[in-house]
Parts: structure tokens; sequence; C-alpha cells
């Protein structure tokens, strides 16, 4: 299939079949496909956690609005921001330059500097929404190639992200949850796989500008 007929092929599924399980191949290649995806700056301020554990995601699903699919998934997928944005983490990311690609310093030094000012200007509130700005573009990533992959996948903000985060013990790891997706295979009998997508058409949508 072409990406259009895959994209028509998902759909946020409601019911998955507990007992198909996704391949470590796969999971290997949405792993790297997470940590490909674009990020502001590059920075990458999200982090994955990846559930594979049956006991913990029936104990998840009281935290998430009683949305089963977390429990029947294969896997859940917890989209994290780091809660620390600071000096110390731009350099690292500078660093990381200097060693892959061999950058000069001096060449760095004004971009870097100039990151580390302006977060330093910022309010841990401001440094979270943009950080969460990036945890939707990586679940948005990931949808895509989940679909190409023929994964099924529920993306969810319905769930209480304090209850996720001491569930998990994020707080220890310096991060807290924004999103939820459980992924795996359709059940059979899951309703909504035989609907039609309800979309606006692509005049209705779509803006070109021309000359």
């Amino acid at each position: 299939m072409n990406i259009i007929e895959r994209l028509q092929w998902r759909y946020a599924t409601k019911k998955f079949d507990d007992t198909q399980i996704i391949t470590e191949t796969k999971i290997e290649v949405l792993k790297h496909a997470f940590n490909l995806t674009a990020t502001s700056y590059g920075l990458q301020p999200v982090k994955l956690l990846l559930i594979k554990d049956k006991v913990l995601q029936h104990e998840l699903v009281s935290h998430s609005m009683n949305q089963q699919q977390v429990g029947q998934a294969s896997h859940v997928l917890v989209f994290c921001i780091v809660d620390t944005v600071d000096e110390a983490y731009v350099e690292a990311y500078f660093n990381r330059i200097q060693r892959i690609r061999n950058t000069p310093e001096e060449i760095l030094n004004g971009f870097k500097n100039y990151l580390i000012d302006d977060f330093k200007s910022k309010a841990q509130v401001e440094i979270d929404t943009w950080a969460t700005k990036q945890a939707y573009l990586t679940m948005g990533n990931l949808l895509t190639i989940c679909a190409l992959e023929a994964i099924d996948a529920c993306p969810m903000e319905g769930f209480d992200p304090k209850a996720y985060d001491e569930k998990l013990g994020l707080a220890e790891k310096g991060l807290k949850s924004v999103l939820v997706m459980p992924i795996g295979y359709r059940a059979e009998d899951d309703m909504f796989s035989s609907l039609k997508k309800v979309r606006k058409t692509i005049k209705d949508s779509v803006i070109e500008l021309e000359t």
C-alpha cells in the first residue's frame, strides 16, 4: 500500500487483540523513528517510556479514564518531557554536535549562548509548554510510522498525568508524562475499524497561495 492508503487504514483503535504482540524488530523501528523525530532546536526534550507489562498496564487503566486499550495493547508508549532544560542540558547538546560533526566550538558558541540565556529567562511553565509541543510532534510521527508498519495505535490525552508519574516513578527520572499511546493489533470485533473516516474535503482543509 502507499502512504495515503496506510493513513486511510489507520484509526484510533478502541479495542486491541490482547493475544497479539508486536515483534521486537518492529519495536526497534518505532524506537529509532522516535529518536529521529524533528524537535525545536534539535534539543529532544522528550523521552519515550515503553511499557510491556500486562500487570502494570491493567493497573494504569484506572488512571486512563478506564480506557481498556491500555490493558489490552501489546505495548503502551508514554511520551514524557524532561523537567529541566538548563545550561547543562544545552551544553550536553552542543557537546554532541561537536563530537558527531566535529564542528569548531567558535562556530557553535553564539547559538549555544543564545539558547542558554533564552531558557534561563523562561518560566518553568513556558518550558513545559514548549517541551509538550515537541511531544506532540513525536507522537504524530510515530502514528505515521505505526500505519506504515501495520501497527494499530490509539493516541490519548485522556489520562491522569500525576497518577502516571507516581505509578511509573517519573519524578525520580526527571520526567513528566504528557501523552499516552497504546499500540498493538485491532480486535476483530472492534466496530470502529470498519467505519469510514470523517474528514473535511481537501479544498476545505488546505489553502494554497499561488503567484
